[in-house]
Formats: C-alpha cells, structure tokens, sequence
C-alpha cells in the first residue's frame, strides 16, 4: 500500500488523483487538539486493562472492545449506545481517568454531548457497517485518536484513511464504514457521541492543522485474487463462518474496492457452499451490518 496526501506530491503517481480520492470522503477533519498538554499515558493503560462486556462481538474480528468514561445511567456496564435525554454522568471509569475527561470538557460543549467512550483495535477489524440504522434519527459522532499508529486505518466507502493521534474527525456513520489495526499495540480511540446531525459540534482549544489528510491508495483487485478469496470460504460451515469473514473484510483495507463488496464475494462464497442455512446467514449478516438492524436487536451467530 502507499499513502498519498493532499498535500505531497508521490512519486509516479498524479496528485490530482490524490485529491480526487479525498474530495469523495465524506467524514471531516474538524480540529486538531493539542493533546501533548495532557499526561494520557498512565491512563491509557487504564484502558488497556478494564474488563469490556462484548456487547459489539458480532460485528468485531481480533481484539476489538469497548470502554465506556460517561453516559446517561452511570453504569460502565452500559456500553451499547442509544439516544437519550438524561444527564451525562462519569462512569467509575470515567472517574479513574481525569485528564482525558479534561480533553473532553476543555475542547467541547457538553450541552449536546450524550456518550464519552474509548474504542480499543489490537490486530483486527470492524466488519463494514452503517450506524444509526436503529433510530429515525442520527447522532454526530466524533472520533479522536489518544493512541495509534500507521497500522491502524478506517474506511468509508471505497476509501481508506489514517487518523492521527489528536485529530477530531466527524465520521459520516450513515455511510458503510469500517476500522482495521495489524498492530499489536491496541489503537485508543476517544469517541463522542453528540446529538442531532444537522447541528455543528464546536471545537475550542485546538490547534493549527499542518500536516494533510493522509489516504490510502490501494490497488484494485485482480479477478484471480477474488477467485482466491471466495473460493476459500466455499467450505464454511454455520460454525465456521463467523471466523471466516474476517478475511474477507481484511480484502476491503488491501484492495480498492467499496465497503459493501466484501458482503457480495462473502454471500457468493456462501452460495458455493450448497448450504441454504448458510446462504440465509450471510444474507442476514449484510442486512444487519449496512440494511436494517432493529432496536437492541443482536445478531446471532
């Protein structure tokens, strides 16, 4: 893979194809803030130790979890996001970790804001997924990195893109979207979730933006290479495929293709099976992650 920027000029290849890919991307870099004035270390080993209840293991692959600072009930058991109207209050996590709730209430508002979590990645992956599928209406999600590095991408679309530590990017969450980290140091992510979509979130405190929006050009997949890769799913079995899809959506990061193919070659694999249970799950698992996903509903495996 090679980065382009918006900014640079790589070799052999045009910039104005640089920026085209960046002109598509519908998340936006908000801010930067000036995270080297806190002292996150000690707490993000916090982080690296507190227990996640697993309430997203459908939808992850290696070593994804969820960490929950402040939300309207004061639980850190309560972890699956939903609107509410209720008072954002510090969870016992929350507590445990001041100069990062320090981030949060010096650079934003809190009138709007009704979640404060940390997103954990270690060597894995987040299957392709719209959120906010449940509700009538979307939230504004902001996400921060306090930890990463060049292994640790997101997606959206067809375009693949690096987040660096203490940019705030409002990710489009209505377009089919995904996460992926190779790197055995877990990616920290804060992730704030505000209401309404339409109403702008301000940033105070931040600091100018010098270096470009880093994308990730990948190249297109050969026809053999998707032969490849369907074809070794054409042996999943109801207890296998779960395990197997990860490959299919590392495909996505690797190869320029958009979000939701990784559903097509992963059903026409599961349609080589001859298994009509196992058609039927893969199909069911597209419509949950990018179609139409009840409220608290979860998917089964």
């Amino acid at each position: 893979m090679t980065i382009r920027t918006n900014a640079q000029q790589v070799p052999g290849v045009s910039n104005n194809h640089a920026l085209k890919g960046i002109s598509l991307l519908k998340s936006q870099r908000l801010a930067v803030l000036p995270i080297d004035s806190y002292d996150l270390a000690s707490e993000l080993s916090v982080v690296d130790r507190h227990e996640y209840g697993g309430e997203y293991d459908a939808l992850t692959f290696g070593s994804w979890s969820c960490h929950v600072l402040a939300n309207g009930s004061g639980a850190e058991s309560d972890i699956a996001f939903r609107p509410h109207d209720a008072r954002l209050t510090l969870t016992e996590l929350g507590t445990q970790l001041p100069n990062i709730m320090s981030l949060v209430t010096e650079h934003f508002s809190l009138d709007r804001l009704q979640w404060v979590r940390i997103f954990s990645l270690r060597d894995g992956l987040m299957a392709p997924h719209v959120d906010f599928l449940e509700w009538a209406k979307a939230g504004t999600r902001l996400q921060i990195p306090l930890r990463t590095s060049e292994e640790s991408l997101h997606s959206e679309d067809d375009i693949v893109y690096h987040l660096r530590r203490g940019e705030v990017w409002k990710i489009h969450t209505t377009a089919p979207h995904s996460a992926s980290s190779s790197s055995r140091t877990a990616r920290l992510s804060l992730c704030l979730d505000f209401s309404d979509a339409e109403e702008p979130v301000a940033v105070r405190g931040d600091i100018p933006a010098t270096a470009p929006i880093r994308v990730i050009e990948r190249p297109e997949a050969t026809q053999a290479e998707l032969e490849e890769l369907i074809a070794s799913g054409q042996e999943m079995t109801p207890d296998t495929m779960r395990s197997g899809f990860r490959r299919f959506a590392a495909l996505h990061f690797e190869r320029r293709a958009h979000a939701v193919e990784t559903f097509d070659w992963y059903e026409e694999a599961a349609r080589r099976t001859g298994d009509a249970g196992v058609v039927a799950k893969a199909e069911a698992f597209r419509r949950y992650c990018v179609e139409k996903r009840a409220d608290g509903e979860v998917f089964d495996w």
